[in-house]
């Protein structure tokens, strides 16, 4: 593929150091069956100096240029009636107080339609507002703002999951014959009635396993996600890194690709970091593709799915995993 720096390919994984428009170029048209990813956030970040990094465009509407290339490369490489799920948030813009916000999910959308896609769920992930405070320090997420002037007063902004299906028939159907077997996320809640049925196989209509489940992921509201899940990612940081590097939460991922996609099938990442969508797709039965431009993020996501196998990462109590990944070396 043109540009690519640094690759490694295997029978389950693909992933590639280099410009993801390049890599997608290189890609068949209609190849793939759902994408995931959380691209630069509209100019908040500065990532490199690179012209092909999409944080270091000169403004929003220069960032929107150069992301439709993208979208539009997702649009030509995903089959019909398929789907492509983006992680962003709103903007925060102005002084530190982050008082004023630009609608990034809602340009988006329309830049997705645009470019054939239909616009068919978006997911709030809940953020506790003290844990963003600690960790963006904005100052109006401190109680003695809401003390002093609560007019000031600001919010833990939730991310989303946004999710768009490629104008056109499916023509594979994601089944689930027994339900959903697993459950991405905190499931402190689940009865334990319920969770004693998992594996359900008579009448589907009723398996509650499946449909406590169901009711959760198909909810606007991701209140439960488990926001540390995430790969390593600290050694991937140069000194010049802004401090926010924070990898997409596993469970974001696992339950798109429960929802969206079957086993077998292939996974797309243009913006793969340190390499959380390729990690999870592969531990879920799928092919991975992934493109990072980052060296950095690249060596890192090389480390996260290496080191996988030898059970040396936090997730080695993710079942299955390492048979997948040994069986793909």
């Amino acid at each position: 593929m043109g540009g690519v720096i640094d690759q490694k390919v295997t029978k389950d994984y693909a992933v590639y150091n280099g410009d993801c428009i390049e890599v997608m170029q290189g890609l068949p048209a209609e190849s793939v069956h759902l994408s995931v990813y959380s691209p630069p956030f509209g100019g908040l970040y500065h990532y490199s100096s690179d012209e092909r990094d999409l944080s270091n465009c000169r403004d929003y509407d220069q960032f929107f240029e150069h992301y439709e290339y993208v979208v539009r490369e997702v649009a030509r490489v995903t089959l019909p009636g398929r789907c492509s799920a983006v992680h962003c948030m709103d903007v925060p813009v102005g002084n530190a107080l982050f008082d004023a916000y630009i609608d990034f999910p809602g340009d988006i959308i329309r830049l997705h339609q645009k470019q054939g896609f239909n616009f068919i769920a978006r997911h709030a992930i809940w953020k506790e507002p003290l844990g963003v405070r600690r960790r963006t320090m904005q100052k109006n997420l401190a109680h003695m703002t809401a003390v002093e002037d609560s007019i000031q007063c600001g919010v833990a902004s939730a991310d989303y999951l946004i999710v768009f299906k490629k104008i056109g028939g499916n023509p594979i159907p994601v089944a689930n014959p027994i339900g959903f077997l697993e459950y991405a996320g905190d499931d402190s809640k689940m009865p334990a009635d319920i969770r004693g049925l998992r594996g359900f196989e008579g009448d589907q209509k009723q398996n509650r396993f499946s449909h406590w489940i169901w009711r959760r992921y198909a909810s606007s509201i991701w209140d439960d996600i488990r926001l540390g899940r995430v790969l390593p990612y600290v050694a991937s940081k140069d000194e010049d890194d802004e401090k926010h590097v924070h990898p997409l939460q596993l469970d974001v991922i696992d339950r798109i690709l429960q929802m969206r996609s079957n086993p077998g099938e292939t996974v797309l990442t243009p913006f793969m970091g340190v390499g959380s969508e390729v990690y999870s797709a592969v531990n879920k039965g799928r092919k991975g593709i992934g493109a990072e431009l980052k060296p950095s993020y690249f060596k890192q996501a090389l480390r996260n799915l290496e080191q996988a196998q030898f059970g040396s990462l936090d997730e080695k109590r993710v079942d299955g995993l390492f048979d997948v990944l040994e069986a793909a070396e």
